[in-house]
């Protein structure tokens, strides 16, 4: 009998079968069930399927964005030079039983039934109703782990499937139809917005708006004078304290100096009261994904994006347990004790560790059971010369929350003092440390020492060295950090755990933003050219409420409570109206828009005549090279494209029409290739093709340029057997 596990690293068994390049084949002979059976493993390499629109509309120039929003799906191969679909249904063919491994979130139950669509019209049929196809529910990958979820084998979740699928369809039409239109209206109009991609996105965009939001309240802040006043006692002769004003500040300089006057001709402080308290800091919660991700910014100086991707690595070496949760609660079954002696014979955290054990933990916080999977947690012990820089960073992280979150509260002595002088009050306070606690081994949190102020007893008096009036200023804000990005996206409920660094990653990649020191979001021109004019036509298309009502909806599917179809029947219509007011109120985009960019019309040199008006075109250069017709709107543009390849290769592209023409290709072997064009017309044509030559021969190919006046190529390869390939581009 045979029996398919299927997992996303098939690493349980070293011993492989064999492999299809990416995914090993493992199989051995034991028990399932009670009876003998054939054990069969492989994997995946991430989802198998993706959503995408048929050929038939991924034209931009054919296609009204606004069809994407009723336009058939489909689904094809996420990689398909992997095969995965025709490896899994080849392995699983005459299979009795399946068991489902993938990673224990939503994205791995879509991936189940990615997979069971593969699979089922192989499977062997079961006998009556026999329950033939199972889930595994684990959270880390060690063998305790992998044993418990064999013994509690579960069924696959539909619904958290289907919420998946809900999302995808709904970021797919939604963001290609707003996409494809906004960028063809900025590269049509601007040569400074020549981005790659002017992408829309229902996660994106609401955190875009955030931090446009700060950059305008900087911008747009006036600083405010104000005045304190600041009296300095002497306590003994080798100390004195400054004394803060009760009143805090006063934005009337007159009314500060009436008040500075009242209290001029004072030379005794009079202490009124005088207290000391013992403070806590908190220990922390159990760690979970949005707190690593804050921590791996704010203090390790990593982007969200590359701490989960180490993260990640680290899971699948079997160092921590899953590292996407919500939850900051252990589970009651959890041994922390036993997960914290894996720890003591460390020379980083040993010491702390067996102090710990033997004074005893202290009980955990209560956290937030968010139903998912445990808090992250070490599994095994590290040592630095395994990992890399990065990857010990934040497995040195992971285990030093976890050993703070089992040791006590951090303990402070605060004393505070009161003074009266005249007929004003003062303050001036101190704290001292007196246990670390948890800050011994997160020691970036432990408190420093302030002023130390001595215990006075009340009706003593202190003399009077100085009175200030001192002028300030009101500070303006700064820039948001990831780290507050990421608390203000999981606030508002924009994304999830596992997508929310890739949104951030996004609008640096997509130049929306620039990460700047201290890792602040700044926003570029770009960026809040986009903010502004959805504010002035829509505000509701970056506002972060828009994206957690989908979210709560999308929820209701995971948890059965609302309709695939509904969900994505009232989301779509909603944002398809949007879309129509959008596209009708463009011109509002156009007004802010101007403030940032330049026009195409003002840019660029005189270079060709147009072939509609016969007046002169432009040529703008950059990412995107452009011929412009100020007079008829006529524009031309190409893309480059990388070149990729270790030899060198040229030859002749074909340019029709008015403009410039350049092409890329390969030349192999291990004699010269030689080709050479011609062209007609009024400008020049240039072109790199593809030229082959072997043993000292000689290759020749054509190509012409039309509407241009000459064109040249040469191609040589060295004498080595190397390949050099890219695309072709032209105007």
């Amino acid at each position: 009998m045979k029996f398919l596990d299927i997992n996303l690293q098939s690493k349980f068994h070293p011993e492989s079968k064999w492999s299809n390049g990416a995914c090993s084949v493992h199989e051995w002979e034991g028990k399932f069930l009670g009876q003998d059976v054939l054990f069969k493993m492989t994997s995946v390499c991430g989802h198998v399927m993706s959503l995408d629109f048929p050929e038939k509309y991924k034209s931009w120039g054919k296609v009204d964005p606004v069809e994407l929003f009723s336009c058939p799906t489909e689904k094809k191969e996420a990689n398909p030079k992997l095969r995965i679909p025709a490896h899994l249904s080849r392995e699983a063919k005459g299979a009795t039983y399946v068991v489902l491994w993938l990673d224990c979130d939503k994205e791995g139950e879509n991936i189940c039934f990615e997979v069971l669509d593969r699979i089922k019209p192989v499977l062997k049929r079961p006998a009556m109703k026999e329950q033939v196809i199972f889930r595994a529910k684990f959270s880390a990958i060690t063998e305790i782990d992998i044993l418990k979820a064999m013994d509690n084998l579960t069924e696959p979740n539909e619904n958290e499937s289907k919420s998946v699928d809900a999302r995808k369809e709904l970021d797919l039409r939604i963001g290609c139809a707003f996409t494809r239109f906004q960028t063809k209206f900025f590269r049509d109009k601007y040569r400074s917005s020549d981005s790659t991609l002017i992408s829309y996105g229902p996660c994106q965009t609401p955190t875009l708006g955030l931090c446009v939001t700060r950059h305008d309240a900087i911008q747009n802040f006036i600083p405010e004078p104000f005045w304190v006043l600041q009296p300095i006692i002497e306590v003994s002769e080798s100390c004195q304290l400054s004394l803060e004003w009760e009143r805090i500040r006063s934005s009337d300089r007159e009314a500060a100096l009436e008040f500075q006057n009242l209290i001029q001709n004072e030379k005794k402080a009079r202490v009124v009261s005088c207290s000391k308290k013992e403070k806590l800091k908190q220990r922390p919660l159990a760690l979970n994904t949005v707190e690593l991700m804050k921590v791996a910014s704010s203090r390790l100086g990593m982007s969200p994006h590359h701490a989960m991707q180490i993260a990640e690595k680290l899971y699948s070496q079997g160092y921590i347990s899953y590292p996407r949760t919500e939850t900051t609660s252990y589970p009651d079954n959890f041994d922390l004790i036993e997960a914290l002696k894996k720890l003591e014979s460390s020379s980083h955290w040993g010491v702390e560790v067996r102090a710990l054990l033997s004074a005893g933990i202290c009980p955990p916080r209560n956290g937030q059971d968010a139903g998912d999977h445990p808090p992250i947690t070490p599994m095994k012990l590290a040592s630095k010369e395994l990992l890399d820089s990065d990857s010990w960073n934040i497995y040195d992280y992971i285990v030093r929350h976890f050993i703070g979150s089992l040791s006590y509260d951090c303990k402070m002595m605060t004393t505070n003092i009161g003074f009266e002088i005249g007929s004003e009050r003062f303050s001036c306070s101190g704290k001292t440390l007196v246990d670390a606690g948890y800050t011994a081994v997160m020691t970036w949190q432990m408190p420093k020492d302030e002023e130390l102020v001595p215990m006075c007893a009340v009706g003593t008096t202190y003399d009077i060295k100085e009175l200030k009036l001192l002028k300030r200023q009101t500070c303006a804000p700064v820039y948001l950090t990831e780290s507050e990005v990421i608390t203000l996206m999981e606030h508002h409920g924009i994304g999830t755990d596992a997508s929310i660094p890739v949104h951030i990653n996004n609008l640096e990649q997509r130049n929306y933003v620039t990460v700047g020191s201290g890792r602040r979001m700044v926003p570029t021109s770009l960026g809040i050219a986009l903010v502004h004019g959805y504010q002035k036509i829509d505000p509701d298309l970056v506002l972060p409420t828009m994206r957690s009502a989908v979210e709560e909806q999308l929820t209701l599917i995971a948890k059965g409570k609302a309709e695939f179809e509904d969900v994505l029947k009232h989301n779509l219509e909603l944002f398809r109206l949007k879309f129509l007011h959008f596209v009708k109120n463009i011109s509002s985009m156009d007004q802010v828009s101007k403030d940032s960019f330049t026009s195409l019309s003002d840019m660029g040199k005189n270079f060709s005549r147009c072939e509609k008006c016969q007046r002169s075109m432009k040529l703008v250069g950059g990412k995107v090279t452009r011929l412009n017709c100020p007079q008829c709107k006529n524009l031309i543009e190409r893309r480059y494209k990388t070149n990729r390849g270790t030899g060198r290769g040229r030859g002749h592209s074909s340019s029709r029409g008015s403009g410039l023409g350049r092409g890329q290709g390969s030349s192999r072997g291990g004699g010269r290739g030689r080709s050479q064009g011609s062209s007609r017309g009024g400008v020049r044509g240039r072109g790199q093709g593809a030229s082959t030559a072997g043993g000292g021969t000689k290759g020749q190919r054509a190509s012409t340029a039309r509407g241009g006046a000459k064109g040249q190529s040469r191609g040589k390869s060295k004498p080595k057997d190397k390949v050099a390939s890219s695309t072709a581009y032209g105007i």
